[in-house]
Formats: C-alpha cells, sequence, structure tokens
C-alpha cells in the first residue's frame, strides 16, 4: 500500500482566534515496503500527520491516498471501507503500555482482533493471537493467561504492538516506538519492528526524535518543521546539512557527528550513517 499526500492542510480550531496550522502544504510519498521515519521539534506536525493515515483526524483539504483508500476532503466516505482500512494501517501511539486494560495479555490482544473480525470463530482468535505474541517475542503459552500489569515495561510494549498486528497490517506505523526505553530495551524493539517489516508488516513508519534510531533502521526520512515537509530523501540526505539541522532544533545522528568531525580534519567518510557501514568505511580507510 503506497501512501501519497499532495498539499495536505490542516487546522486545529479552525474558525476560532485560536487556530493554529498543523499542516502546511504538506507533499508526501511513502512506497510499500518502506522503514520510514518522521522526524521534527515538538509541535512540527509530525503527530497529526500519521493521523492522517488512518481517518483518525480527517483531512481538511488536500489529498490523501492510502493504498485505494482514497481520504481526500472531497473524496466520498464509507464507514465499512475506513474500519478496513484502520486493520491494514496498525497504529501505535507513544506509551502504548498505558492502553492495557484487559485482565489478561490473551484478552487484550485479541480485543482489536475480535472488533475487526467479529464474525471470527474462537479457534481463529486464539490462532491469531498466539502467532501474534510469537511475533513479538513473547512465548504464548507463558504469557497468554498472565496480567499485562505483571510485566515489565519492554514486555507490556510488545503486548501492546503485538494488539495492533494481530489484525496483520500492511502499514504499521509507531508513535516514538523506543521512548521511555533503557539502551537494551531500545536495540530489542527496534531488532523487533525490523524482524516486522521483514515478515509481516510491509511498510513501517515511525515518529522518532532519536536520530539514531532514525539513521540506523530507516530507508528514508521526512523532517516536519512548523507543519512543512523541509527535508526528505535517505538518511544520508537528510542529514547532510548539519547546520540546517542545528536550525531545526534537531540533532545529527552520532554516525553524522563523528563524519562531519573526520571531514573537519581532513578525513572524508562517504557513508550511509548506519553504525556497520561507517566501520567499514573507517576499515577501508585505514587499509588505504
Amino acid at each position: 500500500m503506497q501512501i501519497i499526500a499532495k498539499g495536505l492542510n490542516f487546522v486545529y480550531n479552525k474558525k476560532t482566534k485560536f487556530s493554529v496550522k498543523a499542516l502546511d502544504n504538506v507533499d508526501l510519498t511513502i512506497d510499500e515496503g518502506d522503514f520510514f521515519g518522521i522526524i521534527g521539534h515538538t509541535g512540527s506536525g509530525k503527530s497529526t500527520f500519521i493521523q492522517h493515515l488512518n481517518a483518525l483526524v480527517p483531512v481538511q483539504e488536500g489529498v490523501l491516498k492510502v493504498g485505494d483508500y482514497d481520504l481526500s476532503a472531497n473524496a466520498k466516505k464509507d464507514k465499512k471501507a475506513l474500519k478496513t482500512l484502520r486493520s491494514k494501517v496498525g497504529m501505535v501511539f507513544q506509551y502504548p503500555e498505558y492502553q492495557l486494560f484487559e485482565d489478561t495479555v490473551f484478552k487484550d490482544v485479541a480485543f482489536g482482533f475480535s472488533n475487526f473480525f467479529p464474525q471470527a470463530s474462537k479457534r481463529e482468535t486464539a490462532d491469531a493471537v498466539y502467532e501474534a505474541l510469537s511475533l513479538v517475542g513473547l512465548d504464548p503459552e507463558k504469557y497468554a493467561e498472565r496480567s499485562p500489569f505483571d510485566l515489565s515495561g519492554g514486555q507490556k510494549r510488545r503486548v501492546a504492538i503485538a494488539g495492533v498486528i494481530v489484525t496483520r497490517p500492511e502499514i504499521l506505523v509507531l508513535d516514538e516506538p523506543v521512548a521511555g526505553l533503557d539502551p537494551k530495551g531500545k536495540r530489542e524493539l527496534m531488532k523487533l519492528l525490523r524482524t516486522l517489516h521483514e515478515k509481516e508488516s510491509k511498510t513501517i513508519i515511525i515518529v522518532s526524535h532519536d536520530m539514531d534510531e532514525v539513521a540506523e533502521n530507516c530507508n528514508k526520512v521526512a523532517v516536519f518543521s512548523e507543519g512543512k515537509i523541509v527535508r526528505k530523501g535517505t538518511p544520508k540526505d537528510v542529514f547532510s546539512d548539519a547546520e540546517e539541522i542545528k536550525k531545526l532544533r534537531l540533532d545529527l545522528p552520532l554516525t553524522g557527528y563523528l563524519c562531519q568531525t573526520l571531514k573537519s580534519k581532513g578525513v572524508n567518510v562517504d557513508c550511509d550513517l548506519t553504525e556497520e557501514d561507517f566501520i567499514r568505511k573507517i576499515q577501508e580507510i585505514k587499509r588505504g
């Protein structure tokens, strides 16, 4: 499912003196199969944009197409089609573990599946839940009947993600997926997302303030500022201008900072900003 946005505008509290323009003429294409990063300072429009992708926020002005679904301002809306869309575009909000509410892990993961597929049998529901738990690295036999509130923070987050991927979405959108996790938890969760990207969700979109996370995992990035997209491309393209990144109140990823520092000393490291490629290029320079 390809995502195409053209001329997307959105104003909160429209026609009041408290109006705020959250999206300003946004043009963006996210291709099927992308691991896409969306970055920007607080209040730049990132969260508003992603909430458009499954119609949690309706399009006020402009064109937005998600696969075969037309969410554009002038398009005819079908409630049944919107429900199907939301099963295909899974949304994981920041700190999703705070949204757990059932008394067992099984019930929490099953909730979304039963909502989207009310005709499913108990066996079909159980199979879907067990498969989702397995995909996020939680043994169903061990965790299904446990209370989600007795789990660690990282395990709770995995349960919350399982509750979204249980419908087998084609697009998975995550808002600050590693927020609040320790370094080990961050590494494990990003490894999980890469696995899901390869095996399940064809497209993953992350909103993040962690530039290292974006540079290491995303093949494309868009930078939002004041509701506009001001830079887009590969991580290497986006982080190529350190001064502009600083003006946008963002940081360079560690590899980008190291490349800039080495360049100032006369050493040019032409890498894609992943740790693996940075180390490989440094080794090549040393051998040369």
